[in-house]
């Protein structure tokens, strides 16, 4: 897809790999919607572009589907819609299940609810883009963190459903899976295990997602390292399984 005169729809789009996007799809000449719960970071964003601002929290069903209507009722078809906005939540089997329901329904409900709301439409119009932005995690698990290493396995998975199920009627995905990003997510974690590769500044990774969208390309890694550790994991399961247990214990038990 080229991304001029695209309109586009951006969730967590006032801070970190959101307004990254934001600015770059913008460069590309496409018209940008930033959508985060921090209406005024997306008013920000969006008015140092040109863009439309409108409040939305991904948490909540109601609030994915007014977004995809506002767009698409006052303003224009959704061509591209990057399911950019998730958390953090770091912990294992103490997390609360609180904090699990909350980071489920961020992480991977948002991707079902706007699937659910938005790809019929696209494929009435004969097709569709869906960027998820989901993580390394998500192909190889977070150390000290079940409940994200988990979400965004889930998202990756949903991900890879709606291209096999709807990539022959014209809907095109992408998943995005960097490790470390600068953002407020990361901050004051510099120094965890996602950091080993580098961690990358949203500019970076805006352009791995233009480069992977003009081609049309499913899997996008900002960190190629990623994609040999991916070789690795499927060579030998149980070898890899005891680099990570090393990892763990380095990054998370401190030994």
């Amino acid at each position: 897809m080229n991304l001029n005169g695209k309109t586009v729809v951006i969730t967590g789009a006032a801070g970190g790999i959101g307004k990254g996007l934001a600015e770059r799809f913008s460069n590309e000449g496409a018209i940008v919607v930033c959508a985060d719960i921090d209406e005024d970071g997306a008013h920000r964003v969006a008015a140092a572009i040109g863009g439309h601002a409108l409040r939305c929290d991904v948490s909540d069903e109601a609030n994915v589907k007014d977004l995809i209507d506002t767009v698409e009722d006052n303003i224009r078809p959704i061509d591209l819609f990057c399911a950019n906005a998730g958390i953090l939540t770091l912990g294992g089997l103490e997390v609360p299940d609180e904090d699990w329901d909350r980071i489920w329904k961020i992480n991977v409900m948002s991707h079902v609810w706007t699937a659910r709301h938005l790809v019929p439409r696209m494929l009435e119009r004969g097709g569709g883009y869906i960027m998820t932005t989901a993580s390394a995690a998500g192909l190889l698990n977070q150390p000290g963190a079940a409940p994200y290493g988990v979400t965004k396995h889930a998202a990756v998975g949903f991900a890879e459903w709606l291209s096999l199920t709807y990539g022959h009627k014209g809907l095109r995905v992408s998943v995005l899976c960097p490790q470390a990003v600068r953002s407020e997510m990361t901050r004051g974690h510099e120094a965890s295990v996602a950091s080993i590769d580098g961690m990358l500044e949203p500019e970076h990774v805006a352009q791995a997602c233009v480069e992977a969208i003009e081609t049309e390309q499913f899997l996008i890694l900002p960190h190629p390292q990623v994609l040999d550790y991916m070789r690795h994991k499927s060579a030998d399961y149980e070898r890899w399984l005891g680099g990570m247990r090393k990892l763990n214990q380095k990054f998370v038990e401190g030994s």
